[in-house]
């Protein structure tokens, strides 16, 4: 373990009391989700980055579990002074809906009949793994999430998330991924889920009271799978026509080729850690998937209002970077404001978890890459210039602020009054709110640079500003706290 990891960490659980509803009208009650947090969440809720995996991944994304041989799966970005930095974000990372790391799936046991659910488990979507991501957020009583990241099948949740919940987060960044799954990408998955039910050992599903896994045709599909996680050039560079353990081809059956080998020990060491009937169900959740509207993308994006990064590998042919300048001309057909990187690596799909250094100088900048409206506080206090100076207190004291913008009735700013200006209305005995408040107010706009605006906030010793549009409407408030906290 090196010193910029998050340490020794536990995978925790939370039961979701009451029903979930699902894309296909069927229901699942009390669902447990399993999660891990790294990082503090600050007093104002707002520095909350959430991670969702790929296809087979869990929530332990980074950290030690103790004992373990390796650490989380993107210990690569997240951690004390890397891209996702934990002294700076709170990190949310859960196993998804159908998975087998501690959340409901098929291999979870069904309350009603006390046995594991196996095909009695209901067909679920990416939306609705993003309906229960939603669930374990809001138990942290998080109104919106600073960032949604994740790659591949996490990709798709980020895409999601954007839809569904469209203010429910200020940035996202999608990787490697696509907006819908296309027919070979649903092909490699047909035929994995093919290989496991022709294994007799699979029993419909119900295997788990046999002791009998289908071990061959879940190691099968797992090796189909690999293969489209790599790129042509990353196989020849690994293993090229290297043989394995021998000085000359056998002429018979048996492994000869270091590639087969490789793939063999991926298919046999997967077996040990997936269910198969979440490899089912998984799969079927991305194949399904598909954002667009009526056959448009660009509809199927109309509300999207967060900011956007959308990054792609150059070697990727699962999810290939045509798909993803895809999702970048729909969001910008919405006035979405988008842009996108490439990463440049002969690793092919993988590299969304092996480019340490492209993916903390891309994630970096995005993230910190901010204007006023990043960090702002939007649920904001107001008060009307008639009321008097008792109003003005309450509400500081109700809602537990200590700057209140004075706005007319269609809310354009005219003043601000703050705790200060109390104490000066017991001075001057004034109890009307007009004559206590600062009307010569500074303000700035959402798309000002955080920077500029700290240099302004640091000049005339201001430590809140009212944030507005260019119809001097209040659209929040940014305090020296805020900002102190994310240039830390």
């Amino acid at each position: 373990m090196n010193e910029e990891s998050v340490g020794i960490v536990e995978t925790k659980t939370l039961e979701i009391e009451g029903e979930i509803k699902l894309d296909s009208g069927k229901t699942l009650n009390n669902v447990t989700v399993a999660y891990e947090t790294y990082g503090e969440l600050n007093k104002e809720k707002s520095n909350a980055i959430l991670i969702c995996h790929a296809l087979t991944g869990d929530a332990h994304a980074a950290g030690w579990h103790k004992g373990a041989k390796k650490p989380g799966w993107w210990e690569i970005v997240i951690g004390p002074g890397k891209a996702i930095d934990t002294e700076k974000y709170f990190v949310i990372c859960s196993n998804v809906l159908g998975g087998c790391k501690g959340t409901t799936g098929p291999s979870s046991i069904n309350p009603e009949t006390n046995k594991e659910y196996g095909l009695e488990f209901p067909v679920i979507t990416i939306k609705d793994m993003v309906k229960v991501q939603k669930k374990l957020v809001e138990s942290f009583n998080i109104n919106q999430l600073y960032a949604v990241i994740g790659g591949s099948m996490g990709g798709m949740q980020v895409l999601q998330w954007m839809v569904s919940y469209p203010k429910m987060m200020k940035k996202a960044m999608p990787i490697a991924t696509a907006a819908m799954s296309y027919p070979q990408q649903i092909a490699f998955n047909a035929v994995g889920r093919q290989s496991i039910f022709s294994d007799p050992n699979w029993n419909a599903g119900n295997y788990y009271e046999t002791g009998e896994i289908p071990r061959n045709g879940l190691s099968l599909a797992r090796m189909i799978a690999h293969i489209t996680y790599l790129s042509d050039e990353s196989m020849d560079i690994k293993f090229g026509r290297g043989l394995q353990d021998k000085d000359e081809i056998s002429y018979d059956f048996t492994v000869d080729f270091q590639v087969e080998s490789y793939l063999k020990y991926q298919g046999e060491s997967f077996v040990k850690r997936f269910d198969a009937n979440s490899y089912l169900y998984i799969t079927k959740a991305v194949d399904l998937f598909d954002l667009s509207v009526t056959n448009s993308l660009i509809d199927g994006f109309k509300d999207v209002e967060c900011k956007v990064e959308v990054l792609s590998v150059d070697s990727d042919w699962l999810y290939p970077t045509e798909q993803s300048t895809e999702i970048v001309t729909a969001l910008n057909a919405n006035d979405v404001e988008v842009s996108f990187s490439e990463i440049k690596s002969n690793y092919g799909h993988d590299a969304f978890l092996l480019e340490k250094g492209q993916l903390n100088f891309i994630l970096s900048k995005f993230l910190s890459d901010n204007i006023v409206e990043d960090i702002m506080m939007e649920e904001v206090v107001t008060i009307r210039e008639n009321a008097d100076v008792q109003d003005a207190a309450k509400l500081m004291l109700d809602k537990h602020v200590t700057h209140i913008p004075v706005v007319t009735d269609d809310y354009k700013l005219i003043g601000i009054v703050t705790s200060w200006d109390l104490s000066k209305s017991i001075a001057t005995n004034s109890n009307h709110l007009k004559d206590i408040m600062t009307t010569t107010v500074k303000y700035c706009h959402g798309n000002d640079s955080i920077e500029d605006i700290a240099r302004q906030m640091r000049k005339f010793d201001i430590s809140c500003l009212p944030v507005v549009n260019d119809d001097m409407k209040v659209l929040g408030l940014i305090t020296i706290d805020q900002i102190s906290n994310l240039l830390s």
